[in-house]
């Protein structure tokens, strides 16, 4: 099959997806049996797969399930875990992450995948995607396990940016509202806003300015505000969305991993102090799969870059198959939902809102003077 032959295949009738192929701890190898498993459970993905053509040819023959449904374009350099991300902007046209990137700038996909160094790729994004108009800052959008409905919260910023203001809460409220309804089909997300306390005179100045914004802009928007929430409500029950700054974001998430792995491990511990508690731990072997699975931190994998002319995925670097494969899931419902196109609409919505009321403030000051 020709170059050329194979495009057309991989595209006819199928959602495309660009996968960086050489980002992450695990090579290629991991995220092309990540894209074998989603290509087997969604026969309406096509893949554009970014790397050294020599390495991903081998490892796409050997996955029959991918026959005519991955082009591969070649790319020689690979941004490393390590790298700086100035560094990369400056000399990283080659590498797989840039050419990855640029099939979605140049339409050819609607959303971007990849593994790699976050800092790299969220300031390449920014550089060939470009912020929406209107966009202060981007944004991180991660998945937080809950025991709302939709098994999930999403909360943001994961880490984009440290610092945020209180027009960025404002943004990430919005986007965190598109990414909930378009993501996971809820018609009217409640959003809150993470504080060291859920009173109102609580927090620092910015949290409290935001809280106004957020509230008034919570109409027009279609969305629920809460007010503030604290971090017991990240996997609760309040709300769908949490917005708060990078800073914070991270730590929460970072922390989060830990407390999950503890757990994990602290459980398989006590499950093997005795005799008896091994026979416990068979006899409890269905109910202990299912506590894995539901707070197994791959089918969380994929934060979503928002406030881009584009929709980028970050999947955790050292994500394995599965992980990968949860992933590609979250960009295919994205763009098949035209993700970007609604985002951009709700964050216009929000400036005109803005625009207004800036002109009815400067209207009153002239009737008072």
């Amino acid at each position: 099959m020709t170059a050329n032959e194979a495009q057309s295949s991989a595209r006819h009738g199928r959602t495309i997806i660009s996968v960086d192929a050489m980002g992450g701890d695990h090579g290629p190898a991991t995220v092309v049996a990540g894209i074998s498993r989603s290509a087997k459970k969604n026969d309406e993905i096509g893949f554009i797969l970014h790397g050294q053509r020599e390495v991903l040819e081998p490892l796409v023959a050997r996955r029959k399930n991918l026959a005519g449904r991955c082009e591969i374009r070649d790319a020689r350099d690979v941004v490393s875990m390590d790298e700086k991300p100035s560094q990369v902007i400056r000399h990283g046209k080659n590498t797989s992450m840039w050419s990855a990137l640029e099939s979605v700038r140049n339409g050819e996909a609607p959303v971007c995948v990849s593994c790699g160094n976050t800092g790299a790729l969220m300031l390449m994004s920014v550089v060939r995607l470009r912020k929406l108009p209107g966009i202060y800052r981007p944004a991180i959008g991660v998945l937080w396990p809950s025991r709302n409905p939709q098994g999930f919260n999403i909360m943001l910023d994961g880490g984009a940016d440290i610092r945020a203001d209180a027009k960025d809460l404002m943004q990430y409220a919005l986007m965190g509202t598109s990414y909930a309804r378009n993501g996971f089909g809820l018609k009217r997300p409640r959003v809150g806003l993470l504080n060291v306390g859920t009173e109102e005179h609580k927090g620092r100045a910015e949290l409290k300015e935001a809280h106004d914004l957020i509230a008034a802009n919570a109409r027009i928007a279609d969305f629920e505000f809460v007010g503030f929430v604290e971090g017991r409500d990240l996997p609760g029950t309040r709300c769908d969305v949490l917005v708060t700054d990078g800073f914070t974001g991270n730590i929460a998430l970072k922390t989060g991993e830990g407390v999950a792995k503890l757990v994990s491990d602290l459980l398989r511990e006590a499950f093997r102090y005795t005799p008896l508690s091994r026979i416990a731990s068979l006899l409890a072997l269905t109910s202990l799969r299912r506590l894995k699975k539901r707070i197994d931190p791959r089918r969380a994998n994929g934060g979503v870059f928002l406030g881009l002319n584009g929709t980028v995925v970050k999947s955790h670097g050292a994500a394995d198959a599965t992980g990968v494969s949860a992933a590609v899931k979250l960009a295919f419902q994205l763009a098949r939902s035209g993700f970007t196109e609604k985002l951009a609409a709700r964050v216009a919505s929000a400036s005109l809102l803005d625009q207004d009321d800036a002109t009815a403030a400067t209207k009153a000051n002239g009737d008072t003077e």
